[in-house]
């Protein structure tokens, strides 16, 4: 039972203490723990308590429950209006299926049915469709025959507010309508026409997300051309080496980003990777941009054509629209291209696991060169939704009050950016009242954080959300028909299933994922490396896909996330390969050697890297503090500065196999 001094220790005062102990000690002995806390966190928990109360009162109420098997207790219950409402009741009802497990094995087990389905939902146009349906190279049969996926972004009506959008230090909200979207997109379509770009060509996109960048994407890609998406973060080095493998002829740029009073440049980034023909935005308008460019570069205002219409080029369904680019087994990234029908994946997973309706808002803080760039765009777009973009840091209250002004009702998060939140305190207090559903990706999750989370908004679900770039979107999620426990998944995706195996390819309820193709959204092919040998040899049964995460399915029904079983990390929810950031280190003067290895902290979470590094004979192993910040400075200028280097563990030789590989699954083993 609470006490009084407990509530008090939280930082209430004595008369509300007193109150809420007492409902509560009536409520404990009378009700399921599930019961007390649903009837708690809806009628007496608010946004305005401190989160020790809210966490006080969750770890009482569930004091016996056994999170070992378990896992953590659940935090948000669905409301009977929140599964008469939801997407996935809808579509059940009309299969005349009674529960979703039923749902699920209905989807796998019929999946050109399934997606032939979400295509007629989600309003997919085709400019030319077959009379019987036809296998895409994925493997499932459909009736699109030609089409060009931004055709299908702009069902919504033209009065519908596509963008709402602030810049850090403004306190203005600016919108974008569906028309007025629709209308800058076609005239980059011409512009490209314009300076002489054909269909099948690659353009580079190395911007944050705004209202302009998002044009230039759905531009490139209704001109039949290809995005090669480049995050804004990257250093010179990474970037060339993007454009390179996608064979890139332009790319558009800024000149440089407002981030905490600091202009960061961009385009002298670009311009240092020796990148081809710039199209070069002004984040302040064109007044110093003309000092600086390169003599074949120009201007945004001098690219964009008056003309406002353009029709579509259609595509094969296969025909590549975007690459982007994961984490490779060597120092270079793998290039994933995407297709006309992988934005149906991510529109699909947001329609059903994140229950978007027309008119919803979405906010995730990303950009065009990580797939949560182009899926918000579809996610929203595809679904009559509405993009809201935050040109600022994440991080500060700043970035909550324009969630809570722009009335966001789907925020994605990455777990790191949480954790900011928790221990500043930023958010404590806001109004975000309209937020119907959280989703976390990235990385692993920790459940404290994510409680956190779903107090903020009076308790709502964190929908965790994992996948990746050669997806489309997730294998394993959540929806709003089912309880959400803070840090666990509740189901593999509609439409995908997976299977978990151990080190000996045993069936197992904690282990390696493969999922069982074939699905929208699963990629086919990669520019730069063999698809059939990254993805399907060597997996413990035919026609398996490997996937690289470690699942443990638990006793509930849930499923928690262990990381990565191979050397890939997730690092601030950027997937990066142990080779990637090495190749960088290894550079170092008085480095002989290093290793990259990404560690889970013991209380969950997002991993921390750690760098096993072998000297050179003639330094000093004394001095780890003077070479933790040597390898940062490298790892920041060279690869990414979001990049963060937890420890720094000096060694006098690597543990090797015997074909002379690092044997880093041993490194991890010792922390």
């Amino acid at each position: 039972m609470l006490t009084v001094e407990q509530l008090i220790a939280c930082g209430l005062e004595k008369a509300e203490s007193s109150k809420i102990t007492k409902a509560i000690n009536r409520i404990l002995p009378t009700q399921s723990p599930t019961a007390c806390w649903s009837e708690i966190s809806r009628h007496l928990l608010t946004p305005q308590h401190p989160f020790t109360l809210h966490q006080l009162l969750y770890e009482t109420i569930y004091a016996d429950f056994d999170r070992t098997t378990q896992g953590p207790p659940p935090a948000w219950f669905p409301t009977d209006e929140d599964i008469t409402e939801a997407n996935i009741t809808r579509i059940m009802a009309d299969l005349h299926i009674k529960t979703y497990p039923e749902f699920h094995a209905w989807s796998v087990a019929n999946r050109d049915t399934f997606w032939q389905m979400m295509i007629d939902m989600l309003g997919i146009k085709a400019t030319d469709t077959y009379t019987e349906a036809q296998k895409d190279a994925t493997g499932i049969a459909t009736t699109l025959h030609k089409l060009n996926i931004v055709d299908s972004c702009f069902n919504a009506p033209n009065d519908a507010i596509a963008i709402v959008t602030q810049r850090e230090n403004d306190e203005n909200l600016k919108t974008l309508t569906y028309h007025e979207l629709e209308s800058l997109t076609n005239r980059v379509a011409n512009g490209l026409v314009d300076i002489g770009m054909n269909q099948g060509d690659a353009i580079a996109v190395d911007m944050p997300m705004n209202a302009e960048s998002i044009a230039i994407y759905l531009g490139i890609v209704k001109a039949g051309c290809v995005v090669v998406g480049i995050a804004d973060s990257f250093a010179p080095d990474e970037i060339a080496t993007r454009l390179r493998i996608g064979k890139a002829k332009a790319i558009f740029t800024q000149d440089y980003i407002n981030r905490a009073g600091k202009r960061l440049p961009l385009y002298k980034k670009v311009t240092t990777a020796n990148a081809p023909k710039a199209i070069l935005f002004s984040c302040k308008g064109s007044e110093d941009v003309a000092q600086t460019q390169r003599e074949d570069d120009i201007t945004w205002q001098d690219f964009l054509s008056d003309t406002e219409t353009f029709t579509a080029l259609p595509c094969h369904p296969d025909a590549n629209t975007n690459i982007l680019f994961s984490s490779g087994t060597t120092g270079e990234p793998k290039a994933i291209p995407w297709t006309h029908t992988t934005p149906i994946k991510a529109a699909t997973d947001a329609y059903l696991h994140h229950d978007i309706h027309p008119g919803d808002v979405l906010a995730w803080h990303t950009n065009l060169g990580w797939m949560m760039g182009p899926w918000l765009i579809y996610a929203s777009l595809i679904n009559k939704a509405t993009i809201a973009l935050y040109d600022g840091v994440p991080t500060g209250r700043d970035f909550g009050i324009f969630v809570q002004n722009a009335n966001v009702s789907m925020l994605g998060v990455v777990p790191t950016l949480v954790r900011a939140w928790k221990n500043t305190d930023c958010m404590h207090g806001l109004d975000w009242h309209a937020i119907q559903a959280f989703s976390s990706t990235g990385e692993c999750s920790n459940p404290e954080e994510m409680l956190y989370l779903m107090s903020l908004a009076g308790y709502k679900p964190v929908i965790e959300y994992c996948g990746g770039t050669e997806i489309g979107g997730g294998y394993i999620t959540g929806t709003r028909v089912q309880p959400a426990a803070p840090s666990a998944f509740t189901t593999p995706a509609l439409g995908v299933d997976f299977l978990l195996f151990n080190e000996n390819g045993e069936p197992t309820d904690n282990g390696e994922v493969f999922i069982l193709p074939p699905s929208l959204g699963l990629s086919t092919s990669l520019l730069n490396a063999d698809h059939d040998e990254v993805y399907f040899a060597g997996t413990p049964q035919p026609k398996l896909r490997r996937h690289g995460d470690a699942i443990e399915r638990l006793d509930s029904g849930y499923y928690r996330a262990h990381g990565r079983v191979d050397d890939t990390m997730n690092l601030s929810g950027i997937k990066v390969s142990s080779a990637e950031i090495e190749e960088v280190l290894n550079l170092v003067d008085g480095i002989q050697e290093t290793a990259a290895v990404a560690i889970s902290p013991k209380d969950g979470g997002p991993s921390q890297l750690v760098i096993y590094t072998v000297l050179a004979a003639s330094e000093v192993a004394s001095a780890k503090q003077e070479f933790h910040a040597t390898l940062q400075a490298a790892l920041s200028e060279h690869l990414n500065p979001l990049f963060r280097i937890h420890d720094v563990v000096i060694v006098d030789t690597l543990p090797r196999t015997a074909s002379n590989k690092v044997m880093r699954r041993l490194l991890r083993g010792q922390l």
